[in-house]
């Protein structure tokens, strides 16, 4: 059988060429290879260069190679974060015409990190708690679009910073499936699962003296349970209200809008004897902020980031000598928006330079600096100029912050 490469786009093919895949992937030489951190997985895994991009390269038999490539690419149309599908290579075979496993092609997720990379030093509580808060709206996220992931751990998931949160992709989905929807039994059996690996990777932990001592590796995997029916009834729960109270039901939507979720489709309906009225969120997509920031910016964040550029964006509108809501001669959003974004948030994170960021993104690094200028401005009683925390910034705060990334990828 010939070498095969099927590929989201015209140009991976002959990028992915130059890749020796008549080698078993665990043999491929140093020279392609990109030295980052690798979490846990039952198949061979390796990041190379092909062109400009980095891959991440998963050996596994065709079958499962080729149902994994399309359950990712069904994620990605879905707006689900999850690894970037490339490629998948099938009919490899060595120089001597020993057949060799099919491989998977997915690009590198920028500045992620597997969980085991970020317990090569001891991590506090509160990062944990983060970690499970970004596992959570995860795999609510995947149930809300019918997908039932069967294997949701630690180890099948990437971990990016958002704002000083963290953001959660799916990174494994061998052994999920996609329905129209999902069954309440088959949501709890994905949370029991998560649950049952979470504390048995933490215990894991614990037992190579990775685990801060105060953490309880098994009431931690039921923290991922708590968390995850907490943010499911937030999102999916019926509400009643007296008939009139019509603002009950925005205040709600305003609840979910700081989730960070839009309610795309609701069910409203009145009582028979008209005295109540009963709203149910039908579709509630993720995302509010990041949608907004977009479409006023172009801006293209994680939600937390986008959370946070969108209340600098409004501070600074509002000094603005043209800035009057409601006023139809006022400058419009979209129009000040894109100034914010000219003279405000490209030069400021132009001052950070490119070779001291590291893989931090622009998004991030402007998070940064503005929660740095409200420290500096909150110890000297008086605010502090965005070019001083800048300086700042770079001298003090960079070099620790860039030790907790993950290695930079020599050209």
């Amino acid at each position: 059988m010939a070498l095969q490469i099927s590929a989201t786009t015209p140009e991976h093919p002959a990028l992915l060429l130059e890749l020796p895949w008549d080698v078993p992937l665990e043999e491929w030489p140093e020279e392609v290879l990109v030295p980052l951190p690798r979490g846990i997985s039952r198949h061979v895994v390796r990041y190379a260069r092909a062109g400009d991009e980095v891959i991440a390269v998963k050996e596994l038999a065709e079958r499962p190679a080729l149902r994994e490539y399309e359950l990712l690419r069904d994620l990605d149309r879905l707006g689900i974060p999850a690894v970037d599908p490339l490629a998948v290579v099938t009919g490899r075979t060595t120089e001597a015409g020993d057949p060799l496993e099919s491989v998977l092609v997915t690009r590198h997720l920028g500045g992620s990190q597997p969980y085991r990379s970020m317990f090569e030093t001891t991590m506090r509580p509160a990062t944990m708690h983060r970690l499970m808060d970004a596992l959570a709206v995860l795999l609510v996220r995947l149930h809300l679009a019918g997908f039932a992931w069967g294997d949701c751990s630690l180890s099948n998931t990437l971990f990016r910073r958002d704002a000083g949160a963290y953001a959660a992709y799916l990174v494994d989905a061998e052994t999920g499936d996609l329905h129209p929807q999902l069954s309440p039994g088959q949501r709890e059996y994905d949370v029991d699962l998560a649950r049952v690996n979470i504390s048995g990777e933490l215990l894991d932990l614990e037992a190579s003296g990775a685990l801060h001592p105060s953490i309880d590796a098994i009431e931690f995997g039921q923290e991922i349970y708590r968390r995850y029916c907490a943010l499911w009834e937030e999102l999916t729960r019926t509400s009643v209200y007296p008939a009139g109270k019509y603002h009950y039901i925005e205040r709600r939507i305003r609840r979910l809008n700081e989730l960070g979720f839009d309610v795309a489709e609701m069910q409203i309906e009145h009582s028979s004897n008209g005295d109540t009225v009963t709203f149910v969120p039908k579709v509630v997509d993720a995302g509010h902020h990041q949608r907004q920031l977009l479409r006023l910016t172009g801006l293209d964040t994680e939600e937390n980031q986008a959370r946070r550029l969108l209340s600098d964006l409004e501070s600074w509108m509002a000094t603005q000598d043209d800035y009057a809501p409601g006023d139809p001669l006022a400058a419009r959003p979209e129009v000040l928006a894109h100034r914010w974004v000219r003279d405000v948030f490209r030069p400021t994170v132009r001052e950070v330079p490119l070779e001291v960021r590291g893989q931090m993104d622009p998004a991030e690094i402007y998070h940064e600096l503005l929660e740095h200028r409200w420290y500096l401005s909150e110890r000297a009683q008086h605010d502090i100029g965005i070019e001083e925390a800048v300086k700042d910034y770079i001298t003090n705060i960079l070099p620790k912050a860039r030790a907790t990334l993950e290695p930079t990828i020599p050209e």
